[in-house]
Formats: C-alpha cells, structure tokens, sequence
C-alpha cells in the first residue's frame, strides 16, 4: 500500500491510457484536442510499463484504453486489453463507434473483447459525427450486446441545449454538461452565457486531493485533470509519484484547492477575461498562460491545441 506525503493511503483505482491523440473526429468540445491531424501513439512496451507500474502500487482495479480514438489502432487495443486482463485488472474502453458501419463488421471488430472487456463506453451525441443510415453507436452497442459485452453510451449535451434551459439549470436527462477546456474553450464557451470570473472558486470535478483516477498519456504523462501532469511514468515509477505528491505544493493544483481558477489567476496575476463560461475555461485560460513558466507541469502541447 502506498501512502500520500500527508500519510493517508493512495485512494486510487482507475488508470485511463490515451492510447493515441489521433482522433478520425475533431469534435468541437473535446479537451484533449483529438483528431486526425494528432500524433502520438502508445507502443506495446509503454502499455506493458504501465500495467507492471499498477500492478506495484496494489490499489488499481481497472485499466480504461481512450484517446484519441483507441480504435484506430486496432492489433495495439487488443494487444493492450490481453495484458492488462493478464494482470488481473478489469478493462474498459471508451469509443466513438466509428468502426460500427454495419452489424457484421461491428461483430467481428468486438469479438475479441467478448468476456475480456467490463465496460464498453461509447460517445453518441450531436458532437460526434454519424455518417448516413442507421448510427454506428446504435450498431455497435447491438454487437456488444450480442457479445454479452456491457455497453452504455456517454452523451453530451449541446452547448445550446444547456443555454435555453439555464434558467432551469438543467440539462436533458442521460446527458453531461460540456466542460470548456481544451477546443471546447475555443469553439463553444461563446455559446454559453458567461460568469463573473471571481466566482470559480473551486475545481467542481476532480478529487485533486485524493485522486480515484487518473489519466496516462502517450508520453508518460500521468494527469490530475487532463493537461496537469503530477509526474511522469517513464521517468518515475507510479508508487513513488503518489508517494511524493503532494497537492498544496503543486504549482497549479495547490491554488486549484485553496480556491480554484480564480486563485490561479489572483496567485500569478494573470490576464483574463471579465467572465468565462464555467470554472474549466477559467482554469484553461490561466494554464494557456502559465505554460511557458510551468512546461513540465502543463504538458503536453496535444492538450493546449498544439499539433
């Protein structure tokens, strides 16, 4: 069992692989600035380093393979989802279904996973695109189903769905509010009727204490919240990154706790706008800012739209 610098034991259970930045897609609201033009890919050897990695710390029960789209790496996901069952970790994987484009070739593209995978998540909302005919998530989630595989669909409501009911402050039912960070800060946020800056005092998302989860992307990089890195797993093994860290010290997730985006900008005396559309475009503006002074921190250039 690992402990954290305060001496409470590691709480965390889940580590998410960005297999790759590629993404077929490049929808509007996705912070981790997904797309064809992506690079960055996962070889067998990092997966294999990260799993023995989890296996040390003890706490982690599933592994999740994302991006990007997983997918388009099709030998390197199934080569992926074999070792980390291996391992004795539960698997899951999160998908736009793109490979879904009729039941036959959605069948024989999830066999593989059948009694393998735990948790098939697949993004199904205005966001992503769907070609003609019958949607390709509701083909792969009939093939998953098939397979015995669990299925659910992640959806996303749009930005404007959320403004006309805001006086409500509700979205439709079975669906995530879009957090502004990464494209979604360039493309959406002037869609949302903007907030006073002042009054995103805190993270309203992460457990940047006490982590259940975290993100590993294809360099290493082990994220709090997708662009804030606490260490990296090439250059450190995974029990002493969550030994050693130690949130109030960090250069950003410390002004996150004592009081969210808003301290970041007061803590640096950053620019920013008079209001922003939720407490991520916020601390997305902040971090955009703060790269040059914390590179190692806020990487890599993938999350901040570099391609």
């Amino acid at each position: 069992m690992t402990a954290f610098s305060d001496g409470q034991s590691t709480s965390l259970s889940e580590l998410h692989l960005l297999l790759t930045y590629e993404c077929n897609y490049e929808c509007d609201h996705c912070f981790v600035w997904g797309g064809p033009s992506q690079g960055g890919t996962m070889t067998e050897e990092t997966i294999e380093h990260i799993l023995e990695e989890a296996v040390k710390l003890g706490t982690i029960v599933w592994i999740y393979f994302e991006g990007g789209e997983p997918f388009l790496y099709y030998e390197l996901l199934c080569s992926g989802v074999q070792m980390a069952r291996q391992h004795g970790f539960k698997v899951g994987i999160v998908s736009n279904a793109s490979w879904a484009t009729t039941e036959s070739s959605a069948l024989q593209c999830l066999q593989p996973f059948s009694g393998e995978v735990e948790d098939l998540s697949i993004s199904d909302d205005d966001y992503h695109g769907c070609g003609d005919g019958p949607r390709h998530t509701l083909i792969a989630r009939q093939a998953a189903r098939q397979l015995d595989i669990p299925v659910d669909f992640i959806s996303i409501a749009a930005a404007k769905a959320v403004e006309e009911q805001a006086g409500k402050a509700r979205i439709p039912a079975g669906e995530s509010r879009v957090v502004y960070r990464g494209r979604a800060a360039e493309k959406l946020a002037s869609l949302v009727p903007a907030k006073p800056w002042e009054q995103f005092d805190k993270c309203p998302w992460e457990d940047l204490r006490y982590p259940q989860r975290v993100h590993v992307d294809v360099y290493g990089n082990l994220h709090i919240c997708q662009g804030i890195s606490i260490g990296n797993l090439i250059e450190q093994s995974l029990t002493d990154i969550m030994a050693n860290y130690d949130p109030d010290t960090h250069p950003i997730v410390g002004p996150l706790l004592a009081g969210g985006p808003a301290e970041i900008v007061n803590q640096y005396k950053l620019s920013h706008p008079a209001a922003c559309a939720d407490a991520c475009h916020l601390c997305y503006l902040a971090r955009c800012e703060l790269r040059d002074r914390f590179a190692e921190v806020l990487t890599p250039g993938q999350m901040y739209g570099a391609i």
